[in-house]
């Protein structure tokens, strides 16, 4: 296996007023190519600032971060949203769906923002995600009218849509109840299987397990 992500002592700092706070001390950390790694930690302990800088929607204040081998810093911006856009997929605990808004139309909504016209077909991509997450039946439906897993798997189907290689997932199932994170959880193995390269940030000892 290569490396998919590497962190070389990474820090993160917010000044509030003449305040430092420091969210990231010195990260190192590796992840290869298919592996399905749990980032825990307590709240307030950084793991959302992390996936943050790991899917390239913030930036570190020092340190160093590979993806795929290519030095993140080094990017023009054009190439930091492509590897964004292309490589990742995000999952986030509130679902982030737009509401009334049918399913399908969340799930293609990120390839509106991709311009290489590797995927040809953007609403059949969006509804084999949603197929592929079970919820072939559901692609007219509109969050409103879906369970909280439901909404889950449409926001997995999203993140899936542009065929990344790697997803980050922060607390997806903070919002869920038992037997429906255990479902969630499934549908991330079994991605995981297929061999996409899943982190996925949680305070919960089960969920990690």
């Amino acid at each position: 296996m290569s490396a998919v992500i590497e962190t070389r002592g990474i820090t993160k700092e917010y000044r509030m007023g003449e305040v430092i706070v420091r969210a990231l001390r010195g990260v190192d950390l590796t992840v290869e190519s298919g592996e399905f790694v749990s980032i825990m930690g307590a709240s307030g302990s950084g793991k959302s600032t992390l996936m943050n800088v790991m899917g390239c929607l913030d930036a570190a204040t020092s340190g160093d971060y590979f993806l795929d081998g290519a030095d993140v810093s080094k990017l023009s911006r054009d190439e930091y949203a492509e590897i964004r856009n292309h490589r990742i997929g995000f999952v986030f605990q509130g679902y982030n769906l737009l509401p009334r808004t049918s399913a399908i139309d969340n799930v293609e909504l990120p390839l509106f923002y991709d311009h290489s016209g590797r995927i040809e077909d953007s609403r059949g991509n969006a509804r084999r995600a949603l197929e592929r997450v079970g919820l072939g039946d559901r692609v007219d439906h509109e969050p409103s009218e879906l369970s909280g897993g439901e909404q889950q798997r449409v926001s997995i189907a999203r993140a899936l849509v542009n065929e990344p290689a790697i997803i980050l997932a922060d607390e997806p199932t903070g919002n869920l109840d038992s037997r429906t994170s255990v479902d969630v959880m499934t549908l991330f193995q079994e991605l995981n299987d297929q061999g996409i390269t899943i982190l996925l940030v949680t305070h919960e000892q089960d969920i990690a397990k």
